[in-house]
């Protein structure tokens, strides 16, 4: 990444969730539970079993980007349970 870049994280969630939702019904029959990752400059995607994984591809294409993470099929990528 040159030293100029500036990454906007709210930017890479707003653009990317809005990505994420005009793909991912499309994705759902065959890759539902995979994980996309969205370069949210370009709008490619890349998925794989893990987030690992679908990030990977993506800097074999991208190697200095930040991606979008999302599951395919779910609201959210993670997601954190605490006791009760």
């Amino acid at each position: 990444m040159e030293p100029s870049t500036v990454i906007d994280p709210k930017r890479i969630g707003r653009v990317g969730r809005k990505l994420f939702e005009e793909i991912s019904k499309d994705l759902e029959k065959e890759h539902l539970g995979e994980v996309i990752a969205i370069d949210v400059d370009t709008g490619d995607y890349f998925i794989g079993k893990t987030g690992v994984e679908a990030t990977e591809q993506g800097r074999q294409k991208y190697p200095n980007k930040i991606f979008f993470l999302g599951r395919i099929g779910y609201r959210t990528y993670v997601s954190f349970k605490g006791r009760r």
